[in-house]
Protein backbone atom coordinates (compact mmCIF):
# COMPACT_ATOMS: atom_id res chain seq x y z
CA UNK A 1 0.00 0.00 0.00
CA UNK A 2 1.27 3.57 -0.86
CA UNK A 3 1.65 5.95 1.70
CA UNK A 4 3.10 9.50 2.08
CA UNK A 5 2.77 11.83 4.91
CA UNK A 6 1.03 15.25 4.52
CA UNK A 7 1.97 18.10 7.23
CA UNK A 8 -1.06 19.51 8.75
CA UNK A 9 -0.55 22.95 10.49
CA UNK A 10 -2.72 24.94 12.98
CA UNK A 11 -1.94 28.58 14.91
CA UNK A 12 -2.70 26.34 18.10
CA UNK A 13 -4.18 23.44 19.27
CA UNK A 14 -8.82 24.03 18.65
CA UNK A 15 -9.48 24.34 22.30
CA UNK A 16 -12.67 24.59 25.15
CA UNK A 17 -12.40 27.80 26.79
CA UNK A 18 -14.73 28.81 29.51
CA UNK A 19 -16.44 32.68 28.90
CA UNK A 20 -18.57 35.19 30.79
CA UNK A 21 -21.39 34.78 28.47
CA UNK A 22 -20.52 30.74 28.12
CA UNK A 23 -18.22 28.16 26.73
CA UNK A 24 -16.09 29.16 23.45
CA UNK A 25 -15.09 26.53 20.95
CA UNK A 26 -12.24 27.24 18.99
CA UNK A 27 -11.83 24.88 16.12
CA UNK A 28 -8.54 25.74 14.31
CA UNK A 29 -7.73 24.97 10.53
CA UNK A 30 -4.69 24.29 8.52
CA UNK A 31 -4.29 25.55 4.97
CA UNK A 32 -7.24 25.16 2.86
CA UNK A 33 -9.07 25.91 -0.42
CA UNK A 34 -11.72 28.93 -0.45
CA UNK A 35 -13.16 30.81 -3.14
CA UNK A 36 -9.86 33.45 -2.78
CA UNK A 37 -7.30 30.28 -3.88
CA UNK A 38 -5.69 28.01 -0.98
CA UNK A 39 -5.31 30.04 2.54
CA UNK A 40 -3.10 29.70 5.17
CA UNK A 41 -5.82 28.97 8.69
CA UNK A 42 -9.38 29.48 6.67
CA UNK A 43 -12.10 31.50 9.26
CA UNK A 44 -15.40 30.01 8.28
CA UNK A 45 -17.96 30.87 11.23
CA UNK A 46 -18.18 32.66 14.40
CA UNK A 47 -21.55 32.44 16.36
CA UNK A 48 -23.61 30.06 18.77
CA UNK A 49 -24.92 26.46 18.11
CA UNK A 50 -28.58 25.77 18.43
CA UNK A 51 -27.88 22.43 20.51
CA UNK A 52 -24.39 22.48 22.29
CA UNK A 53 -24.64 19.26 23.25
CA UNK A 54 -25.92 17.43 19.98
CA UNK A 55 -23.05 19.20 17.98
CA UNK A 56 -20.65 17.99 20.29
CA UNK A 57 -21.45 14.45 20.54
CA UNK A 58 -21.63 14.38 16.26
CA UNK A 59 -18.39 15.70 15.74
CA UNK A 60 -16.68 13.38 18.81
CA UNK A 61 -18.25 10.82 16.47
CA UNK A 62 -16.69 11.92 13.20
CA UNK A 63 -13.34 12.05 15.37
CA UNK A 64 -14.08 8.76 16.82
CA UNK A 65 -14.21 7.82 13.04
CA UNK A 66 -11.05 9.09 11.92
CA UNK A 67 -9.70 7.29 14.79
CA UNK A 68 -10.45 4.16 14.02
CA UNK A 69 -9.77 0.93 12.55
CA UNK A 70 -12.57 -1.62 12.50
CA UNK A 71 -10.66 -4.19 10.25
CA UNK A 72 -7.60 -5.23 11.88
CA UNK A 73 -8.04 -2.48 14.78
CA UNK A 74 -4.54 -3.54 16.17
CA UNK A 75 -3.13 -0.96 13.66
CA UNK A 76 -3.26 2.97 14.39
CA UNK A 77 -4.78 5.17 12.29
CA UNK A 78 -4.50 9.10 12.49
CA UNK A 79 -6.44 11.67 10.28
CA UNK A 80 -7.75 14.91 11.12
CA UNK A 81 -11.38 15.77 10.31
CA UNK A 82 -12.17 18.13 7.08
CA UNK A 83 -14.39 20.91 7.84
CA UNK A 84 -16.44 22.39 4.46
CA UNK A 85 -18.01 25.76 5.00
CA UNK A 86 -20.67 25.59 2.16
CA UNK A 87 -22.33 29.24 2.72
CA UNK A 88 -25.60 27.74 4.58
CA UNK A 89 -24.14 24.95 6.23
CA UNK A 90 -20.81 23.34 8.04
CA UNK A 91 -20.18 19.88 7.15
CA UNK A 92 -17.70 17.37 8.76
CA UNK A 93 -16.05 14.55 7.21
CA UNK A 94 -13.86 11.84 7.97
CA UNK A 95 -12.85 8.70 6.76
CA UNK A 96 -11.83 5.33 8.49
CA UNK A 97 -8.29 4.06 8.88
CA UNK A 98 -9.25 0.94 7.39
CA UNK A 99 -10.89 2.73 4.31
CA UNK A 100 -14.34 1.20 4.89
CA UNK A 101 -16.53 3.63 6.64
CA UNK A 102 -17.65 7.55 6.13
CA UNK A 103 -18.19 9.63 8.17
CA UNK A 104 -20.12 13.29 7.80
CA UNK A 105 -22.02 15.37 10.61
CA UNK A 106 -23.96 18.08 8.12
CA UNK A 107 -24.48 21.08 10.71
CA UNK A 108 -27.64 22.94 8.94
CA UNK A 109 -28.64 26.53 8.96
CA UNK A 110 -30.99 25.79 11.92
CA UNK A 111 -28.45 24.08 13.80
CA UNK A 112 -26.56 27.62 13.90
CA UNK A 113 -26.78 31.30 15.01
CA UNK A 114 -25.73 34.51 14.89
CA UNK A 115 -22.77 34.29 12.31
CA UNK A 116 -22.36 33.84 8.59
CA UNK A 117 -20.73 30.78 7.25
CA UNK A 118 -18.02 30.99 4.85
CA UNK A 119 -17.21 28.93 1.64
CA UNK A 120 -14.09 26.43 1.90
CA UNK A 121 -12.43 23.16 2.61
CA UNK A 122 -9.80 22.33 5.20
CA UNK A 123 -8.27 20.34 8.15
CA UNK A 124 -9.83 20.47 11.12
CA UNK A 125 -8.00 19.97 14.67
CA UNK A 126 -9.42 17.57 17.04
CA UNK A 127 -6.92 16.55 19.58
CA UNK A 128 -7.53 14.33 22.67
CA UNK A 129 -7.90 17.12 25.62
CA UNK A 130 -10.83 18.67 23.45
CA UNK A 131 -12.28 15.39 23.06
CA UNK A 132 -12.92 14.70 26.96
CA UNK A 133 -13.65 18.58 27.31
CA UNK A 134 -16.46 18.36 24.67
CA UNK A 135 -17.64 15.16 25.88
CA UNK A 136 -18.50 16.43 29.01
CA UNK A 137 -21.04 19.55 27.61
CA UNK A 138 -23.99 19.90 29.63
CA UNK A 139 -27.58 20.28 27.90
CA UNK A 140 -28.35 23.99 29.42
CA UNK A 141 -24.19 25.28 28.51
CA UNK A 142 -23.72 28.19 25.48
CA UNK A 143 -21.31 27.29 23.14
CA UNK A 144 -20.01 29.97 20.83
CA UNK A 145 -18.40 27.88 18.20
CA UNK A 146 -15.39 29.78 16.06
CA UNK A 147 -14.07 27.61 12.96
CA UNK A 148 -10.78 29.42 12.10
CA UNK A 149 -8.19 30.87 13.85
CA UNK A 150 -9.19 35.00 16.19
CA UNK A 151 -8.72 37.87 14.09
CA UNK A 152 -5.92 38.64 16.37
CA UNK A 153 -4.79 35.51 15.24
CA UNK A 154 -5.06 36.38 11.80
CA UNK A 155 -2.86 39.24 12.00
CA UNK A 156 -0.53 38.89 14.53
CA UNK A 157 0.66 35.51 14.72
CA UNK A 158 3.97 34.14 12.27
CA UNK A 159 3.77 30.39 11.45
CA UNK A 160 2.13 27.61 12.72
CA UNK A 161 2.85 26.08 16.14
CA UNK A 162 1.55 23.08 15.88
CA UNK A 163 1.98 20.49 13.58
CA UNK A 164 1.13 16.91 12.77
CA UNK A 165 2.49 14.59 10.32
CA UNK A 166 -0.83 12.65 8.84
CA UNK A 167 -0.39 9.32 7.04
CA UNK A 168 -2.31 9.52 3.41
CA UNK A 169 -2.46 5.54 2.11
CA UNK A 170 -3.73 6.03 -1.79
CA UNK A 171 -6.63 3.59 -0.97
CA UNK A 172 -8.03 6.61 1.58
CA UNK A 173 -7.91 8.67 -1.59
CA UNK A 174 -9.69 6.24 -3.88
CA UNK A 175 -12.24 5.85 -1.03
CA UNK A 176 -13.23 9.45 -0.83
CA UNK A 177 -14.15 9.14 -4.72
CA UNK A 178 -15.57 5.48 -4.31
CA UNK A 179 -17.93 6.59 -1.30
CA UNK A 180 -19.73 9.24 -2.90
CA UNK A 181 -20.18 7.07 -6.27
CA UNK A 182 -21.48 3.92 -4.07
CA UNK A 183 -23.75 6.76 -2.23
CA UNK A 184 -25.16 8.51 -5.44
CA UNK A 185 -26.85 5.05 -6.67
CA UNK A 186 -28.56 4.85 -3.14
CA UNK A 187 -32.42 5.27 -2.37
CA UNK A 188 -34.15 5.45 1.36
CA UNK A 189 -35.00 2.07 2.23
CA UNK A 190 -36.54 2.89 5.48
CA UNK A 191 -37.32 5.35 8.04
CA UNK A 192 -37.51 4.95 12.40
CA UNK A 193 -38.61 6.69 14.53
CA UNK A 194 -36.15 7.62 17.69
CA UNK A 195 -37.63 5.02 19.74
CA UNK A 196 -36.93 2.15 17.25
CA UNK A 197 -33.73 3.72 16.08
CA UNK A 198 -32.57 3.92 19.87
CA UNK A 199 -33.41 -0.18 20.13
CA UNK A 200 -32.34 -1.10 16.79
CA UNK A 201 -28.66 0.04 16.86
CA UNK A 202 -28.26 -0.75 20.71
CA UNK A 203 -29.08 -4.07 20.14
CA UNK A 204 -25.86 -4.36 17.45
CA UNK A 205 -22.56 -5.75 18.37
CA UNK A 206 -19.96 -3.45 19.61
CA UNK A 207 -16.94 -4.88 17.95
CA UNK A 208 -13.65 -5.44 19.61
CA UNK A 209 -14.65 -9.39 20.20
CA UNK A 210 -13.47 -12.36 18.40
CA UNK A 211 -16.80 -12.72 15.56
CA UNK A 212 -18.06 -9.24 15.74
CA UNK A 213 -18.34 -9.19 12.22
CA UNK A 214 -20.88 -12.06 12.79
CA UNK A 215 -23.93 -9.76 12.79
CA UNK A 216 -26.80 -9.44 10.77
CA UNK A 217 -25.80 -9.00 6.70
CA UNK A 218 -28.81 -7.69 5.98
CA UNK A 219 -31.40 -6.02 7.36
CA UNK A 220 -35.27 -5.08 6.23
CA UNK A 221 -37.93 -3.11 6.97
CA UNK A 222 -40.45 -4.91 9.19
CA UNK A 223 -43.71 -2.67 11.06
CA UNK A 224 -42.25 0.00 12.40
CA UNK A 225 -38.50 -1.12 12.97
CA UNK A 226 -35.88 -3.18 11.15
CA UNK A 227 -35.24 -7.10 11.45
CA UNK A 228 -32.39 -9.16 9.95
CA UNK A 229 -32.28 -11.47 7.41
CA UNK A 230 -29.38 -13.79 5.99
CA UNK A 231 -30.54 -12.90 2.24
CA UNK A 232 -30.92 -10.04 0.14
CA UNK A 233 -34.80 -9.85 -0.16
CA UNK A 234 -36.52 -6.69 -2.29
CA UNK A 235 -35.84 -3.44 -0.36
CA UNK A 236 -33.47 -5.17 1.91
CA UNK A 237 -30.34 -2.90 3.54
CA UNK A 238 -26.51 -4.87 3.29
CA UNK A 239 -25.21 -4.34 6.77
CA UNK A 240 -21.77 -6.40 6.71
CA UNK A 241 -19.85 -5.56 10.34
CA UNK A 242 -22.81 -3.98 11.73
CA UNK A 243 -20.34 -2.67 14.44
CA UNK A 244 -18.62 -0.48 12.38
CA UNK A 245 -21.90 1.78 13.08
CA UNK A 246 -20.41 2.28 16.85
CA UNK A 247 -20.37 5.72 15.88
CA UNK A 248 -23.49 6.67 16.18
CA UNK A 249 -24.47 5.41 19.77
CA UNK A 250 -22.46 8.97 20.48
CA UNK A 251 -25.54 10.77 19.44
CA UNK A 252 -29.08 8.46 20.15
CA UNK A 253 -30.29 10.38 23.18
CA UNK A 254 -30.43 13.10 20.84
CA UNK A 255 -32.03 11.44 17.63
CA UNK A 256 -35.01 12.45 16.06
CA UNK A 257 -34.98 9.82 13.59
CA UNK A 258 -33.03 6.96 11.32
CA UNK A 259 -33.13 6.67 7.80
CA UNK A 260 -31.52 4.28 5.93
CA UNK A 261 -30.77 4.38 2.29
CA UNK A 262 -29.04 1.33 0.57
CA UNK A 263 -29.12 -0.35 -3.50
CA UNK A 264 -28.41 -3.76 -4.49
CA UNK A 265 -25.78 -6.00 -3.45
CA UNK A 266 -23.71 -2.87 -1.51
CA UNK A 267 -23.72 -1.54 1.48
CA UNK A 268 -25.78 1.85 3.18
CA UNK A 269 -26.10 4.79 4.64
CA UNK A 270 -27.21 5.41 8.19
CA UNK A 271 -28.46 8.76 8.82
CA UNK A 272 -29.64 10.25 12.39
CA UNK A 273 -31.58 12.99 12.15
CA UNK A 274 -30.50 15.58 14.92
CA UNK A 275 -32.13 18.79 15.98
CA UNK A 276 -30.63 20.99 13.47
CA UNK A 277 -28.22 18.60 11.77
CA UNK A 278 -27.45 15.40 10.91
CA UNK A 279 -24.94 12.65 11.21
CA UNK A 280 -24.22 9.76 9.00
CA UNK A 281 -22.56 6.84 8.34
CA UNK A 282 -21.39 5.30 5.03
CA UNK A 283 -20.25 1.18 4.84
CA UNK A 284 -18.47 -0.36 2.41
CA UNK A 285 -19.49 -3.23 1.36
CA UNK A 286 -17.24 -5.40 2.98
CA UNK A 287 -15.81 -5.11 6.42
CA UNK A 288 -12.57 -6.40 5.55
CA UNK A 289 -11.94 -4.58 2.22
CA UNK A 290 -12.51 -0.55 2.08
CA UNK A 291 -13.92 1.84 -0.46
CA UNK A 292 -11.03 1.98 -2.28
CA UNK A 293 -11.44 -1.54 -4.47
CA UNK A 294 -15.08 -0.90 -5.89
CA UNK A 295 -14.66 0.55 -9.26
CA UNK A 296 -17.11 2.81 -9.29
CA UNK A 297 -15.11 5.29 -10.64
CA UNK A 298 -13.05 3.87 -13.10
CA UNK A 299 -15.58 4.37 -16.41
CA UNK A 300 -15.28 8.27 -15.40
CA UNK A 301 -11.63 7.96 -15.32
CA UNK A 302 -11.11 6.00 -18.44
CA UNK A 303 -12.45 8.75 -20.56
CA UNK A 304 -10.92 11.56 -22.26
CA UNK A 305 -14.15 13.11 -22.57
CA UNK A 306 -14.75 13.22 -18.86
CA UNK A 307 -11.96 14.45 -17.90
CA UNK A 308 -12.58 17.50 -20.36
CA UNK A 309 -16.20 17.96 -19.02
CA UNK A 310 -14.88 17.92 -15.33
CA UNK A 311 -12.26 20.91 -16.31
CA UNK A 312 -15.25 22.84 -17.50
CA UNK A 313 -17.80 21.73 -15.09
CA UNK A 314 -14.94 23.06 -12.45
CA UNK A 315 -15.07 26.64 -13.16
CA UNK A 316 -18.55 26.12 -12.46
CA UNK A 317 -18.78 25.27 -9.10
CA UNK A 318 -19.36 27.84 -6.74
CA UNK A 319 -19.27 25.46 -3.28
CA UNK A 320 -23.25 25.16 -3.50
CA UNK A 321 -24.60 22.99 -0.55
CA UNK A 322 -26.46 20.92 -3.62
CA UNK A 323 -24.89 21.29 -6.57
CA UNK A 324 -27.69 21.57 -9.60
CA UNK A 325 -27.13 19.11 -12.53
CA UNK A 326 -29.85 20.74 -14.78
CA UNK A 327 -28.00 23.97 -13.68
CA UNK A 328 -24.26 23.14 -14.86
CA UNK A 329 -26.03 21.62 -17.62
CA UNK A 330 -27.06 24.93 -18.94
CA UNK A 331 -24.29 26.55 -18.09
CA UNK A 332 -21.75 24.40 -20.11
CA UNK A 333 -24.14 23.27 -22.38
CA UNK A 334 -23.10 19.53 -21.88
CA UNK A 335 -26.00 16.87 -21.46
CA UNK A 336 -27.19 16.18 -17.50
CA UNK A 337 -25.50 12.36 -18.40
CA UNK A 338 -22.12 14.36 -19.40
CA UNK A 339 -22.72 16.31 -16.00
CA UNK A 340 -23.19 13.76 -13.50
CA UNK A 341 -19.48 11.98 -15.55
CA UNK A 342 -17.39 15.18 -14.78
CA UNK A 343 -18.73 14.94 -11.30
CA UNK A 344 -17.82 11.76 -10.50
CA UNK A 345 -14.45 12.50 -12.26
CA UNK A 346 -14.37 15.40 -9.79
CA UNK A 347 -14.94 13.28 -7.00
CA UNK A 348 -11.74 11.33 -8.03
CA UNK A 349 -9.85 14.48 -6.43
CA UNK A 350 -12.00 15.20 -3.56
CA UNK A 351 -13.52 18.20 -5.35
CA UNK A 352 -17.62 17.14 -4.84
CA UNK A 353 -19.02 14.61 -2.33
CA UNK A 354 -22.52 13.16 -2.29
CA UNK A 355 -25.54 13.92 0.31
CA UNK A 356 -27.44 11.16 0.46
CA UNK A 357 -30.61 13.06 2.40
CA UNK A 358 -30.81 15.97 -0.24
CA UNK A 359 -30.06 13.14 -3.32
CA UNK A 360 -27.69 15.94 -4.30
CA UNK A 361 -23.89 16.36 -4.64
CA UNK A 362 -21.96 18.65 -2.72
CA UNK A 363 -19.11 21.44 -3.77
CA UNK A 364 -15.69 21.01 -1.53
CA UNK A 365 -11.78 20.84 -1.89
CA UNK A 366 -9.58 18.28 -0.39
CA UNK A 367 -6.00 18.34 -1.01
CA UNK A 368 -5.58 15.42 -3.63
CA UNK A 369 -4.90 15.21 -6.77
CA UNK A 370 -6.75 13.20 -9.31
CA UNK A 371 -3.69 12.48 -11.29
CA UNK A 372 -2.34 10.48 -8.15
CA UNK A 373 -6.14 8.66 -8.10
CA UNK A 374 -5.44 7.05 -11.35
CA UNK A 375 -1.92 6.86 -11.42
CA UNK A 376 -2.08 4.17 -8.18
CA UNK A 377 -5.56 2.75 -9.80
CA UNK A 378 -4.03 -0.80 -10.47
CA UNK A 379 -6.71 -1.93 -12.99
CA UNK A 380 -7.09 1.45 -14.94
CA UNK A 381 -3.41 0.94 -15.27
CA UNK A 382 -4.02 -2.16 -16.77
CA UNK A 383 -5.85 -1.60 -18.54
CA UNK A 384 -4.39 1.68 -20.49
CA UNK A 385 -1.30 -0.92 -20.94
CA UNK A 386 -3.58 -3.34 -22.87
CA UNK A 387 -4.73 -0.40 -25.11
CA UNK A 388 -1.02 0.83 -25.42
CA UNK A 389 -0.38 -2.89 -26.83
CA UNK A 390 -3.01 -3.15 -29.24
CA UNK A 391 -4.15 -5.99 -27.32
CA UNK A 392 -7.95 -5.28 -27.80
CA UNK A 393 -9.94 -6.62 -30.94
CA UNK A 394 -13.46 -5.19 -31.43
CA UNK A 395 -16.05 -7.81 -33.37
CA UNK A 396 -19.02 -6.25 -33.48
CA UNK A 397 -21.09 -6.51 -29.47
CA UNK A 398 -17.72 -8.87 -28.85
CA UNK A 399 -14.45 -8.11 -28.05
CA UNK A 400 -10.96 -10.00 -27.73
CA UNK A 401 -8.58 -8.88 -25.12
CA UNK A 402 -4.61 -10.82 -25.71
CA UNK A 403 -3.12 -10.35 -22.19
CA UNK A 404 -0.30 -9.91 -21.04
CA UNK A 405 0.73 -13.71 -20.26
CA UNK A 406 -0.98 -14.94 -23.44
CA UNK A 407 -4.21 -15.96 -22.07
CA UNK A 408 -7.04 -14.53 -24.78
CA UNK A 409 -10.51 -13.46 -22.73
CA UNK A 410 -13.92 -12.72 -24.54
CA UNK A 411 -15.40 -9.18 -23.63
CA UNK A 412 -19.28 -9.29 -24.28
CA UNK A 413 -21.41 -5.88 -24.56
CA UNK A 414 -24.72 -6.45 -23.93
CA UNK A 415 -27.10 -3.31 -23.84
CA UNK A 416 -23.83 -1.12 -22.38
CA UNK A 417 -23.17 -3.80 -20.03
CA UNK A 418 -19.70 -5.62 -20.30
CA UNK A 419 -18.83 -8.88 -19.45
CA UNK A 420 -15.77 -11.36 -19.11
CA UNK A 421 -14.08 -14.59 -19.11
CA UNK A 422 -11.83 -13.76 -16.88
CA UNK A 423 -11.36 -14.71 -13.48
CA UNK A 424 -12.08 -11.19 -12.16
CA UNK A 425 -15.56 -11.14 -13.62
CA UNK A 426 -15.79 -14.93 -12.52
CA UNK A 427 -15.67 -13.57 -8.86
CA UNK A 428 -17.44 -10.26 -8.63
CA UNK A 429 -19.63 -10.27 -11.74
CA UNK A 430 -19.14 -6.72 -11.69
CA UNK A 431 -20.07 -6.23 -7.86
CA UNK A 432 -16.71 -4.09 -7.96
CA UNK A 433 -16.79 -2.24 -11.52
CA UNK A 434 -15.16 -3.66 -14.38
CA UNK A 435 -12.27 -6.25 -14.85
CA UNK A 436 -9.26 -4.75 -16.41
CA UNK A 437 -10.47 -6.28 -19.99
CA UNK A 438 -13.56 -4.94 -19.95
CA UNK A 439 -12.03 -1.12 -19.12
CA UNK A 440 -9.82 -1.93 -22.33
CA UNK A 441 -12.82 -2.29 -24.81
CA UNK A 442 -14.83 0.66 -23.29
CA UNK A 443 -11.71 2.71 -23.95
CA UNK A 444 -10.64 1.33 -27.75
CA UNK A 445 -14.88 1.65 -28.05
CA UNK A 446 -14.81 5.42 -26.91
CA UNK A 447 -11.66 6.08 -29.33
CA UNK A 448 -13.19 4.75 -32.03
CA UNK A 449 -16.33 6.50 -31.68
CA UNK A 450 -15.12 9.48 -31.46
CA UNK A 451 -13.17 8.65 -34.52
CA UNK A 452 -15.84 8.49 -36.49
CA UNK A 453 -17.48 11.17 -35.24
CA UNK A 454 -14.61 13.50 -36.18
CA UNK A 455 -15.29 11.99 -39.55
CA UNK A 456 -18.75 12.51 -40.05
CA UNK A 457 -17.68 16.47 -39.06
CA UNK A 458 -15.02 16.52 -41.27
CA UNK A 459 -17.03 15.56 -44.24
CA UNK A 460 -17.99 11.77 -44.41
CA UNK A 461 -15.59 8.73 -45.14
CA UNK A 462 -12.50 9.15 -47.28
Amino acid sequence: MTRSLQAVAYRRPSVLESAPDGRRLGLETSRGATPAGATDHPRFFAGFLTSPQVASAGLLAVADVAAARYYQPQLRASLDPVVTGNGDRLRFESFSGCGGVYARLDVLETGLDGGEVGHGTTNVDVNNPLREALSRIGTDDPLHLRVGPEELAVTTLDGPVVEKKVPLPDRWLRGFAEAQVIAAGFDLRAELTAPEAVRFLRALPRGGGRGASAGPRWVVPAGRGLRPTTRAVPGAVCLPGPERLVALQRVLRHATALRVYGAAATAGAWEVVLPGMRLTLTLSPDAARGFSGEGGVLDALAGDEAAEDAELVSVLLAWEPRVDVAGLAAASGLTPERVRAALVRLGTSGRVGYDTAEAAYFHRELPYEAERVERHNPRLRSARTLVAAGAVSLDGALATVTAEDGHVHRVRDEAGVLSCTCLWWAKYRGGRGPCKHALAVRMVRRGAAAERDAVRAGGGVR
